[in-house]
């Protein structure tokens, strides 16, 4: 994953599609390029199965992710997640994105300062 440096978490995005100035700020500081980002499966499935979902942010979602690298769960991932969720007792896509974000050796972008001291 040449030139892949942060995995970003699910509320990263939606702050990204909302121009959240939290989100574009911490963007900015880091000098942080969307070609430079990757993203968990599972974020993907939390953005687009919210049930009131409306085709135009659909179509933004699938815009956004279709510029960053997709990391599926692969059986590595699988046991990442479990030890980690095992420890620090997380909610299963948390630990997902966190597993993920380890086993890419990729730094986590998150909005969920929980999440970021466990890592």
């Amino acid at each position: 994953m040449s030139g892949i440096k942060y995995l970003l978490d699910t509320n990263i995005i939606i702050g990204l599609l909302e121009r959240q100035p939290v989100v574009l700020e911490l963007f900015s500081a880091r000098q942080v390029k969307i070609n430079e980002c990757a993203y968990a499966s599972i974020t993907r499935i939390e953005l687009l199965s919210f049930p009131a979902i409306s085709f135009p942010e659909k179509q933004a979602i699938e815009s956004v992710l279709a510029r960053m690298v997709y990391l599926a769960i692969t059986p590595a991932i699988e046991d990442e997640t479990i030890a980690f969720r095992r420890v620090h007792k997380t909610k299963l896509p948390d630990s997902i994105i966190a597993a993920t974000s380890r086993h890419a050796r990729l730094e986590l972008l998150t909005l969920d300062k929980k999440l970021a001291d466990k890592l």
